[in-house]
């Protein structure tokens, strides 16, 4: 038992004294190092790191990644899905019931407006019509003779008004049969473009039945719906841009002509609806985009060429699937920072600035920018880079990774490219190496005797 306590007291004593030794050795001062054929002056740097001898701690230099502040365009605007329509569209349905007698158009030919298009049989109504025209050449003949006698005195005042109001009757009655005639006739609302037939010759139809479509393809519309967020920003003329899977590689322009002012409480949209008054064009980033006031003037005057150029709908058709583009402000130097470069600070915005430093300022000699915290005001996003509103000027050099290197403003730093060589420490980590390196760099004096 004594001998264990021995032994325990023995290896505490000698991990003691090792301790201390270990201790002294790294905290005796550093005698100076004397290199062989250097003079005073390199014999101050070895042993202080400065030319004047004065000792002074290295400074820790910070790699960080930058980036510049770059002026480019921006658009603030808002994308969407919609579909293409005609200006003019209908389903042609008959009034009352009766079978088919004549088919007068062609599947997807052109029509006029007023074409009879479907043609039912109308013998019954013809009949009715001739009965109500004769009745009517009654009702005139008994109106004028009793005219006659009441002029004679042979007959009373009472008797001429009944057969001025039988007249009237009898002409109502004719517009009647008149009307019941013209309904056996489907006709064309507006000229346009007739689709494909439903019916033939013989069908035998009851009222609202689908008989053809008609739609007038010289101007579309595309109707769309943006999120309310965007809602406070819509107003007719804007500009919109389309661009049609069915058609890639061409770009459409339009102009809103309307706004929904109720918005969908289920999905939180408004409905949007804007005419296409541009042709489609290839697409081309460098081309200038047409104004909003262009636009408007081309819609006013009708151009139906750059509405549709085909103008027989073979270029835009209803439905259409758009990916649509609203417009609401272009920016031709905005100033834009990739995101990474932002350091959000509770309610605040962030970047770091490289700046040059103060004259007089302790640095070593090849560090040539400290940081600078400078709080920004941020715009839109896009595409991973950012718009800064306020606090940055062009040129403006930022650090996009490494901002948790920097404690504090007026911190070194250096600058690191990926895909190249890191550049080497800045200032000597090592004074006696340093110093041994200006003593080789140097030439061996002759040796003295």
């Amino acid at each position: 038992m004594v001998s264990k306590v021995s032994f325990v007291a023995a290896a505490v004593l000698g991990i003691a004294i090792a301790g201390s030794a270990g201790w002294w050795l790294q905290s005796r001062p550093t005698a100076p190092t004397h290199i062989t054929g250097a003079g005073a002056g390199a014999s101050a740097i070895a042993s202080t790191g400065k030319p004047d001898g004065s000792a002074a701690p290295a400074a820790r230099v910070a790699g960080v990644e930058v980036a510049k502040v770059q002026a480019q365009t921006l658009r603030d605007d808002a994308q969407a899905v919609g579909s293409l329509r005609a200006r003019q569209s209908v389903m042609l349905r008959p009034e009352l019931v009766g079978r088919i007698t004549a088919l007068n158009f062609k599947d997807g030919g052109p029509v006029r407006k007023g074409q009879i298009l479907v043609q039912f049989d109308d013998q019954l109504q013809q009949a009715e019509l001739q009965q109500m025209q004769a009745q009517l050449a009654i009702a005139q003949a008994s109106l004028k003779r009793t005219q006659e006698l009441v002029a004679q005195n042979f007959m009373a005042q009472q008797t001429l008004d009944s057969s001025a109001a039988n007249l009237k009757v009898a002409q109502a009655q004719l517009a009647l049969a008149q009307a019941r005639l013209n309904r056996m006739a489907v006709r064309a609302p507006f000229d346009g473009t007739a689709g494909i037939r439903l019916v033939s010759v013989g069908d035998y139809v009851k009222d609202g039945a689908d008989l053809v479509a008609l739609e007038d393809t010289r101007q579309m519309l595309v109707d769309y719906r943006v999120p309310e967020r965007v809602g406070g920003k819509l107003k007719p003329g804007q500009t919109v841009e389309l661009v049609l899977d069915a058609l890639p590689g061409r770009a459409f322009s339009a102009v809103v002509e309307a706004v929904e002012p109720l918005m969908d409480a289920t999905g939180r949209s408004v409905a949007v609806r804007a005419v296409v008054s541009g042709a489609g064009k290839p697409k081309d980033k460098s081309a200038a985009k047409p104004t909003r006031q262009a636009d408007a003037q081309s819609l006013a005057a009708g151009d139906k060429e750059t509405a549709n150029p085909a103008g027989d709908g073979s270029m835009l058709r209803s439905g259409m699937f758009a990916r649509v583009t609203t417009v609401f402000s272009v920016n031709e130097a905005a100033l834009m920072v990739p995101e990474e470069a932002i350091v959000p600070q509770g309610n605040r915005q962030l970047v770091y600035k490289l700046v040059q430093p103060e004259p007089g300022t302790n640095l070593p000699p090849d560090v040539k920018f400290v940081s600078l915290r400078q709080e920004v005001k941020l715009g839109v996003r896009r595409q991973g880079k950012v718009e800064i509103l306020d606090g940055v000027a062009l040129g403006d050099t930022v650090v996009v990774a490494g901002q948790q290197r920097l404690q504090k403003d007026g911190s070194p730093v250096r600058i690191v490219e990926l895909g190249k060589p890191a550049a080497k420490a800045s200032g000597p980590q090592n004074p006696a190496s340093a110093g041994a390196a200006a003593g080789a760099a140097a030439p061996a004096p002759a040796a003295s005797r």
